[in-house]
């Protein structure tokens, strides 16, 4: 254990008193209302934590966020490092790290994506299948043991998945099903890449989550991946492209989200 996870883990314990988190969440742009859903809630800056990134993004507001949902104890973050920020993959690994050693068993990622299918629109959900890696670069690549050949079959665990779409049956939650592409980013991807992505049998496409779920599984966390649709991709419409778009039609698919992960967690505690 390097010396800002342990460092981490020491502050957290300190302000935690006891509380052992099952699931982790992570809540991708737009995303963040969910931590304001949790039931005695505790916040920490990442600022005050070692190794955790502080966002430059809007809609990110970089909280570990400790409480209750659905009756399970769940450590939230409210932003994430994008590999657009740093040019690094593994800029989640020691949030991640600290995370599993805090006692959590599952992680959940949630990200704003933009979709190739019309039928899942903006405002919607997507529970993701699988994923494609298009960025060039893996978390995993550089110094390291043979854990870093991590089997990638089931990445997204399929009994959660099944859960999660039982949960969104219950509510009433529109849950699409799909396989998420990942763009490094920043710029939006063209119509060209986005007829490319069809080729190759993406369903949404988007610039974060698959390093995260790498990780993760390197880690022994089980995995659970939702996408909230912002847009549709590049070419499908003649919508401009932009964060504040992003944003703006996450919080669309907030609601739905809560819902879904608050009937999700209920009985994993």
């Amino acid at each position: 254990m390097n010396e800002p996870t342990a460092k981490a883990i020491a502050t957290i314990r300190a302000r935690i008193a006891g509380r052992v988190p099952k699931v982790a969440v992570i809540l991708g742009s737009g995303l963040g209302g969910l931590a304001e859903a949790l039931d005695d809630r505790l916040v920490i800056s990442n600022r005050e934590l070692p190794g955790f990134p502080y966002p430059s993004v809007t809609g990110h507001a970089g909280d570990l966020v400790f409480g209750a949902l659905g009756g399970c104890q769940v450590a939230a973050m409210t932003g994430r490092s994008h590999f657009y920020e740093t040019g690094r993959a593994d800029g989640m690994r020691t949030p991640l790290s600290v995370l599993r050693a805090l006692g959590c068993e599952i992680l959940v990622l949630t990200n704003a994506a933009g979709s190739l299918r019309p039928e899942a629109g903006p405002g919607s959900l997507m529970l993701i299948t699988d994923h494609i890696n298009l960025s060039g670069t893996n978390p995993l690549i550089g110094p390291g043991d043979d854990t870093r050949f991590v089997d990638m079959i089931d990445c997204y665990d399929p009994e959660l998945r099944a859960r999660a779409l039982e949960s969104a049956a219950a509510q009433g939650v529109d849950l699409h099903q799909g396989v998420y592409l990942w763009f490094s980013g920043p710029s939006f991807e063209t119509p060209a890449e986005i007829r490319m992505a069809q080729v190759l049998g993406a369903d949404a496409v988007g610039m974060s989550t698959v390093p995260e779920a790498i990780v993760a599984r390197q880690l022994g966390l089980k995995v659970l991946a939702i996408s909230a649709i912002t847009n549709m991709a590049a070419g499908f419409d003649d919508q401009p492209l932009d964060h504040e778009h992003t944003v703006a039609k996450a919080a669309q698919a907030l609601d739905g989200m809560t819902r879904l992960m608050t009937a999700f967690l209920r009985g994993l505690g």
